[in-house]
């Protein structure tokens, strides 16, 4: 499911001795609250608190300002109980990943209203609110009914579309394709993390077989496997490979990589299809199969969880069973993989090995870059130890036996 879409729901409440309906809008998923409240700047904070943390949701009519203000303030509040720690560095995951989602749930009581403009954009009808017209335009499409008609959204995931909108416009920069840009949309996860970037940027391109030690990367095909914003379709592109097919489900994500992949000059080199992992047969085979999947198996509790949460390893185990036979004689298949979950006890190393061996492949090489991002060196963030552990490798993959 791309971000944004969500069943026709409906939410009711009493104010001002009238009942009140209005549409449901969550990008996450969220169910409507069943029990509405008006809140304004002349609620106590801890009243506000107690109020959601016993399923009331607070539709705010104060000012903009003083809404951020109780989110900040409902937050404090849920942070007094850190979470637990566990016995293992299993129950540890488990035991912060129950602590997220209830933050998550307690923060996304506090509800703002977005109204329909008569330019079919959006507004939000309180004192000192931003400018949302263009941010909820890109994050949830053109508003729907007439001028006026009314959505409630959650502050904490509005605050997030705004958010989304400013790294779309700015654009993150990207080391490996020369400080470029790419722009990534709301719901498609940004290459911030460059180290996986980084990994295929620097791997050495395979030599096909029959062409000799001094083909030229212009000869080589690839596929980039859930490509997300195209920034590894892009790099692929800018080493010269000669052809590139990016396949992603979500359509939220083929058009970010197609407006990434035009930004950045690669257009008439990278294919951007719609395909459930490989794109179709008539593709042929390619010289280069390149998936960063998710990396941690359990159960993702939003639309950006999915990048990093993949229950069952469902899609690191069909990108394996699926690989050897598309790929050319020659070819690799390069599997772009933190270790983070063998650190959480989530998968052990033997797992994966075992899978490449089942599914006919061995291991030609791999290339290791540690992470760099704030959690793996702040002792204070939750599962630093396992964090500060952890490894990113590309996993160079080839048939064991040559495909027919």
């Amino acid at each position: 499911m791309d971000a944004g879409t969500e069943a026709a729901q409906t939410v009711g409440w009493d104010e001002d001795g009238v009942r009140r309906t209005a549409a449901w809008r969550s990008g996450s998923g969220a169910r409507p609250p069943k029990r509405v409240a008006p809140a304004d700047d002349r609620m106590a904070a801890d009243i506000a608190y107690k109020l959601v943390c016993e399923g009331t949701a607070l539709l705010w009519r104060g000012d903009y300002h003083g809404a951020r203000q109780l989110l900040a303030a409902l937050g404090r509040r849920v942070d007094r109980k850190p979470p637990k720690r566990g016995a293992t560095a299993r129950e540890t995951f488990h035991l912060h990943r129950q602590a997220r989602s209830r933050r998550a749930r307690v923060l996304g009581m506090l509800l703002v209203p977005l109204e329909t403009t008569p330019d079919g954009s959006y507004t939000v009808p309180l004192r000192r609110a931003p400018d949302v017209g263009e941010a909820c335009t890109e994050a949830y499409g053109p508003a729907a009914g007439p001028a006026g008609a009314c959505t409630l959204v959650a502050l904490r995931e509005l605050q997030g579309v705004i958010g989304a909108h400013e790294w779309r416009r700015k654009g993150v920069p990207v080391e490996a394709l020369g400080g470029d840009r790419v722009h990534p949309y709301y719901g498609v996860f940004s290459p911030v993390r460059g180290e996986y970037v980084d990994l295929v940027a620097r791997a050495p391109l395979p030599v096909p077989e029959g062409d000799g030690a001094k083909a030229g990367p212009e000869r080589l095909t690839a596929f980039d496997i859930g490509t997300g914003t195209g920034v590894l379709a892009a790099v692929l592109a800018r080493r010269g490979v000669g052809r590139v097919t990016a396949t992603d489900l979500g359509e939220r994500a083929l058009a970010c990589a197609r407006e990434n992949v035009a930004g950045l000059g690669v257009a008439d080199t990278v294919e951007v299809v719609r395909a459930d992992l490989f794109p179709p047969e008539e593709t042929g085979r390619a010289d280069v199969i390149v998936c960063n999947p998710p990396w941690v198996p359990a159960k993702p509790t939003s639309v950006l969880e999915t990048a990093v949460y993949d229950p069952d390893s469902r899609m690191l185990r069909g990108f394996l069973a699926g690989l050897a036979q598309r790929l050319a004689p020659g070819g690799e298949g390069w599997l772009i993989l933190s270790d983070l979950a063998e650190h959480l006890g989530l998968r052990p190393r033997e797992q994966l090995l075992e899978w490449v061996a089942e599914t006919g492949l061995t291991v030609a090489g791999r290339l290791d870059a540690r992470p760099v991002h704030s959690r793996a060196t702040d002792p204070a963030a939750p599962l630093h130890a396992a964090r500060a552990a952890e490894t990113t490798s590309l996993w160079r993959l080839r048939p064991a036996h040559t495909p027919q």
